[in-house]
């Protein structure tokens, strides 16, 4: 098989909040990192920020996995078009639907002003998620 073949292969997955700056950072950033290789990510928001949260970004440090260098990206619908599972975060209507993609809504409080000890249960629940998610996919 091919390297082109093999990325075919491999599920992509859309990870959709508002800001794209803390849930969907985090849970991109444990989905790279449990899943390697195996698993295309993508993260994306419906409105911006201007940067990913620093707490966020502490909080995946104190995992091992650095996401500091992460920018917030717009969502786009060649982004969900190219997606095979589809998360969203609390954007609700402002993401695009397309039939035939797996669509999951992960309601998980807003890391946004708050502090370490508010982000570490919501990082936590993001990680438990993650590996459930990699071990529907990956199965078989």
């Amino acid at each position: 098989m091919t390297a082109d073949a093999a990325e075919c292969t491999k599920p992509t997955v859309l990870f959709v909040c508002v800001h794209n700056a803390g849930r969907s950072q985090m849970a991109a950033g444990y989905l790279q990192y449990l899943a390697a290789d195996r698993v295309r990510v993508l993260s994306a928001g419906s409105q911006p920020a201007d940067r990913i949260n620093p707490v966020a970004v502490r909080a995946m440090l104190e995992e091992g996995i650095d996401i500091a260098a992460e920018q917030p990206t717009v969502l786009t619908g060649e982004a969900v078009a190219d997606s095979d599972v589809v998360i969203t975060m609390g954007c609700g209507d402002e993401c695009p639907y397309f039939p035939g993609k797996r669509y999951e809504d992960w309601v998980l409080d807003d890391p946004a002003g708050r502090g370490i000890d508010a982000v570490r249960p919501i990082r936590d629940e993001i990680r438990r998620r993650v590996e459930t998610l990699i071990g529907q996919l990956l199965s078989g």
